[in-house]
């Protein structure tokens, strides 16, 4: 089934003479997620967005489904519990996205140190049971000092006590997204982009009963009438509950604002991704993650207050990762004419949280009495002197004192929420990337619960732990050879091997579609064949608008693969402007966007490069 412009007039068209079931206000990763379940379900979903998918925070991320490890230093142990099971859950569902890629970390003799060597190998020991892969390949180990720096010569050796490789996942965020909301489209639901909400509608008891949108594209305003509201829009939480005037609601979110910069692997060489303190005695850790022939660090975590749609890498964000990074690296001596391109998210967090838990920080305390009892149980249950259920029962009590209580029905996951107003407007907010499958799970549920009380429909909730997102068609379990089989297809088809395999992980089970437009589509002058039909794979079936759709969301050419950008942008721009027929002002702004887009993740403006 396409999804492109022409489905977008189509569902348009039909909004305006129907009802759907739920409308869903924001298309980040939970709206992505809630419209996938309620229309597998069976439910009659409609998604708007006023930007593109992903565009606010979910394509701005560290780009990691990230499990959580350092929970452990408080032995948090349910929230990394499900943290860990709910990655494999993604993982499943969409196999071709997130990627096993595991983590150096090392340790160092410094004041406030989150880990030594002995309490990471206690918690690298849990986290395995946990994620269940002890005994596996992915199973942690140490490494000494020595160990370390084979593996990474630039970083610091003094105080270096040595270090741990444990699992993580690598994540393309705006590609999650997009495959939910292409399995969204799939299944009948109306996913749109460019859809401003710009008011709220009830019905005649005052209960919600729709949105007033704007469309984007046209300037056109209308009514879509909705059975049930979900309010996903992250950071803009507020924004939209605010907008109803049939409720008067407290601000709950604390947006914050994280950075990340990308240079040249040849300028930080890092053979994996790695996680350590900022060595700054500020409770942080930071990442080093290679990638495309890159390497990209972040991130900070610092409150926002700024405009929400445009949030800035400052020149205080490079100072403060630059610092930490040259100090972790003393070789590499990064300046900022080093970076090539740079992103900047926010993110939803709740105020009543007490801050970002992003780094894993426990927003309750525990102890030093309880964490010396846990370690002093763990040493005699490694010297056979007590059992392992002695371990669990410490473990147990120190969770019920250290995590979010039962009592708590809407807490979904780690520092997210579901609420829903008086005239019944549901909000879904916080949480992480890694939870949302069961935030949308939460939301959705609340949504049938409404629809069978007020609306006496029924619906059987899917099973989302195993329905696969679009492009997720494949065997968790044997990805890489499937992969490996899609590639020699796209080879046996005159693609090198290369760009072949580009596809076949750029778009999983769907590869074959891409590959059926080498029929049809002639190389596009300034393109390799792989660009072309990735172009137009992109602007038919996967909603691309403009030039920035394509290069920063629906691949990774602005942020890394930045050598080859500039080359292929009037190409993309030309073609774009030919397939959409684009008049000379429209292609004029769609130009001007993309270069302000550019301008701004080279860092233009703090590097002095501006006209």
């Amino acid at each position: 089934m396409a999804f492109s412009i022409e489905t977008r007039k189509q569902d348009i068209k039909a909004l305006k003479n129907e009802t759907v079931d739920v409308l869903i206000i924001g298309g980040g990763i939970t709206g992505a997620g809630s419209a996938l379940q309620a229309s597998a379900s069976g439910l009659k979903t409609c998604l708007v967005e006023m930007q593109d998918f992903s565009e606010g925070t979910s394509s701005r991320s560290t780009k990691l489904v990230h499990g959580g490890l350092r929970y452990l230093k408080n032995f948090d142990v349910e929230v990394v519990a499900d943290t860990v099971q709910e990655r494999a859950v993604v993982q499943g569902i969409a196999p071709h996205i997130p990627k096993p890629d595991p983590m150096l970390l090392p340790v160092y003799d410094e004041p406030d140190s989150t880990f030594s060597m002995f309490s990471l190998k206690v918690a690298m020991d849990l986290y395995d049971q946990l994620a269940g892969v002890t005994g596996t390949k992915y199973e942690n180990y140490t490494l000494t000092k020595e160990e370390v720096l084979e593996r990474q010569p630039q970083l610091k050796s003094k105080g270096l006590l040595g270090g741990g490789v444990y699992l993580d996942y690598r994540n393309n965020d705006a590609r999650l997204v997009i495959e939910n909301i292409k399995r969204a489209a799939e299944n009948g639901g109306r996913m749109i982009s460019r859809m401003k909400v710009i008011g709220i509608a009830h019905d005649e008891n005052g209960k919600v009963s729709g949105a007033e949108v704007e469309d984007l594209l046209t300037g056109e305003t209308f009514t879509i009438k909705a059975r049930t509201v979900v309010n996903t829009t992250g950071p803009w939480s507020d924004t939209i509950r605010q907008m109803d005037d049939q409720t008067d609601v407290a601000p709950q979110m604390r947006p914050t604002k994280g950075v990340h910069l990308v240079v040249d692997k040849k300028t930080l060489s890092v053979d994996q991704p790695t996680y350590f303190d900022t060595g700054r005695q500020d409770g942080r850790m930071v990442f080093v993650i290679p990638r495309e022939d890159k390497t990209y660090f972040g991130t900070t975590d610092t409150d926002y207050k700024g405009d929400l749609k445009h949030p800035k890498v400052e020149q205080a964000d490079v100072d403060y990762l630059l610092e930490v990074i040259n100090h972790r690296y003393p070789s590499a001596n990064i300046t900022i004419d080093d970076i090539e391109s740079s992103w900047a998210g926010l993110r939803p967090l709740i105020a009543t949280n007490s801050g970002s838990d992003y780094n894993g920080l426990s927003n309750q305390t525990i102890t030093s009495e309880s964490i010396d009892e846990v370690i002093n149980m763990v040493e005699q249950y490694q010297q056979g002197k007590i059992e392992r259920y002695e371990v669990g029962d410490v473990l147990k009590n120190i969770k019920k004192a250290n995590s979010e209580t039962e009592t708590d029905p809407s807490s979904l996951s780690r520092g997210s929420s579901l609420e829903i107003d008086d005239d019944g407007l549901i909000t879904v907010a916080g949480g992480k990337i890694t939870d949302y499958r069961k935030m949308a799970l939460g939301a959705v549920k609340k949504v049938i619960k409404i629809l069978e009380r007020d609306y006496d429909k029924s619906f059987e909730l899917i099973d989302s732990t195993s329905y696969p997102v679009s492009g997720g068609d494949m065997d968790p379990k044997k990805v890489d050879e499937e992969t490996e089989k899609l590639v020699q297809v796209g080879v046996d088809k005159g693609l090198s091997h290369s760009e072949a395999t580009y596809l076949a992980n750029l778009y999983g089970s769907n590869t074959p579609k891409v590959y059926a437009l080498l029929n049809e589509v002639e190389q596009i002058d300034g393109l390799t064949l792989a660009d072309s039909v990735s172009l137009h794979y992109a602007i038919r079936e996967e909603m691309t608008l403009t030039p920035r759709d394509f290069l920063i969301r629906r691949t990774n050419h602005m942020l890394f693969m930045r050598d080859t950008l500039d080359s292929i942008i009037e190409p993309v721009i030309s073609e774009m402007a030919r397939y959409y027929n684009w008049t000379d002002r429209e292609r004029n702004k769609y130009t001007k966007e993309l270069e302000e887009a550019i301008a701004e993740s080279d860092l233009k403006r703090l590097k002095g490069d501006v006209n």
